[in-house]
């Protein structure tokens, strides 16, 4: 299928609305309309949390196997319409067809995984004796579902990203209310067309498209229980701070490292080091932004990387060719080209791109970076790379921690004990030891330190993030003589 609807409804308590059309939805590449979406007002998303709270009982009592029945029921319907889902995504995003494709993909292995965990949502026996005041006590404990969660989703993985707070919260059986972002709602809506399909209680679950401004709405309301918020660093504190009593999770942005010592394969560090900087136009928190390279293998590993970067495709994300596909808008590739242009002003070379046209931004390399200059103290959340060379690991590492945010580094080393070393010593939520830190599978814990968030996603620790635990103490009363 490669067409859009005309419109999309908003969904409120799993079903859907066609209030208006008033949330144009453009192609990326063109700039043109490519369908409508109905927002949603105050009164809509009163309305689906309300409902939301009507269904925690419902949720909360659904069987392990019927809260499986309904993942896998959604990674079939997925699998069924991967091709549409991708030319949706391809669309929305500017995401090139291929990349699109393999984020469908993990979108089913999302939902896939949630199936398998739902049914393994265990506790423990404890035993409680351990001291004579206790000796005729034993516990257990067992997770039991927060009740109604909010979710906030970003743009740059309108699929993903949307699966994991979603599948999580349905293998615990948590009801939800979903705001996608404003530029990418449709993948999340037919999300919730499948959702839709399935035997879930009335109000499990409300898409929401809202403009960004109205995000504080899913923030404040007590009824709800859980925050969980991918976006940027100044938002999701924000957030937070308006959240009061509720749990909050946040995903937040990213100005990742890679070190390349001097043992490492060129080669497949060219390859992998092109891929986590320009994949998806680099707008991924955890996209390569800072390259450290050996000074031995420096000019070696600066003309290999040249050469990849100036082959890369760069067009409309609709042909399969093409790797470099617009950002998300001419106002962002506007604001990354002017931190490269003051990067060059304050002296820095440009290796490779650094030109643009509208929203298409070239892939850039740039070395000579200042360190505090914007591309490369702030997340580009763009296809630009900074280049610097190193002669000491350590020395590498304290630089790579440089920086106000924590999410993934990547190291390239065959030495066991500098990959413990980087292991040890780096600040960040992962360290990816022979890639790059833009390398991530769905099951995994994921998520940041420092300016980078708070909490962990990856299936069985978002569902964590969504439970409580709740201890069961039994007392053995001491025997009685038998007075029968």
């Amino acid at each position: 299928m490669n067409a859009l609807k005309d419109r999309y409804p908003f969904y409120v308590a799993s079903e859907p609305v066609y209030a208006n059309a008033d949330l144009p939805v453009t192609d990326k590449y063109t700039g043109k309309t490519a369908t409508r979406v109905a927002m949603a007002d105050d009164a809509a998303v009163d309305t689906a949390i309300a409902r939301a709270v009507d269904a925690v009982e419902p949720m909360r009592s659904l069987a392990a196997y019927e809260r499986q029945a309904v993942l896998a029921h959604c990674a079939r319907r997925f699998g069924e319409r991967s091709e549409e889902l991708a030319y949706a995504l391809c669309v929305e995003a500017g995401k090139p067809i291929r990349d699109a494709r393999g984020e469908v993909a993990r979108l089913i292995d999302t939902f896939r995984v949630a199936a398998e965990e739902s049914v393994r949502m265990v506790g423990e026996t404890l035993p409680l004796d351990i001291s004579a005041r206790a000796r005729d006590y034993r516990g257990m404990w067992k997770r039991v579902p927060l009740g109604v969660c909010s979710f906030i989703t970003p743009f740059n993985f309108p699929l993903n990203l949307v699966a994991h707070k979603v599948a999580p919260a349905l293998a615990v059986g948590c009801p939800f209310v979903l705001k996608p972002a404003s530029a990418t709602p449709v993948g999340a809506l037919i999300v919730g067309e499948v959702l839709a399909e399935t035997k879930l209680p009335r109000g499990a679950f409300s898409i929401l498209p809202v403009r960004g401004e109205k995000a504080a709405r899913f923030a404040e309301d007590e009824r709800i229980r859980l925050l969980s918020f991918t976006g940027s660093p100044a938002v999701g504190w924000d957030l937070k701070a308006r959240a009061g009593k509720k749990k909050v999770v946040l995903e937040l942005g990213g100005n990742a490292a890679v070190i390349v010592d001097q043992d490492a394969d060129l080669d497949d560090a060219v390859e992998r080091v092109v891929f986590g900087a320009f994949y998806q136009s680099g707008q991924s928190c955890i996209a390569v932004q800072r390259v450290l390279v050996h000074e031995r293998v420096y000019d070696d590993f600066k003309r290999r990387l040249v050469e990849a970067t100036s082959a890369l495709r760069t067009g409309d994300p609709k042909q399969e060719g093409t790797f470099v596909g617009p950002m998300i808008s001419e106002t962002e590739a506007e604001r990354l080209h002017g931190w490269i242009e003051q990067a060059i002003e304050r002296g820095a070379r440009v290796l490779a791109g650094g030109t643009r046209e509208g929203a298409m931004l070239a892939a850039t390399l740039l070395e000579g970076v200042p360190k505090d200059a914007d591309v490369c103290a702030k997340e580009a959340f763009g296809p630009v790379a900074v280049l610097s060379s190193f002669h000491d690991f350590d020395a590498a590492l304290d630089e790579a921690n440089d920086s106000v945010y924590g999410l993934q580094a990547g190291v390239f080393t065959r030495d066991l004990y500098r990959a413990h070393r980087a292991w040890d010593r780096l600040e960040v939520g992962a360290v990816v030891v022979g890639d790059v830190p833009s390398w991530r599978v769905d099951h995994m814990p994921y998520g940041g330190v420092k300016e980078s968030g708070q909490g962990r996603e990856g299936v069985r620790f978002a569902m964590e993030e969504m439970t409580e635990i709740r201890l069961f103490i039994l007392r053995t009363p001491p025997a009685r003589p038998d007075r029968s």
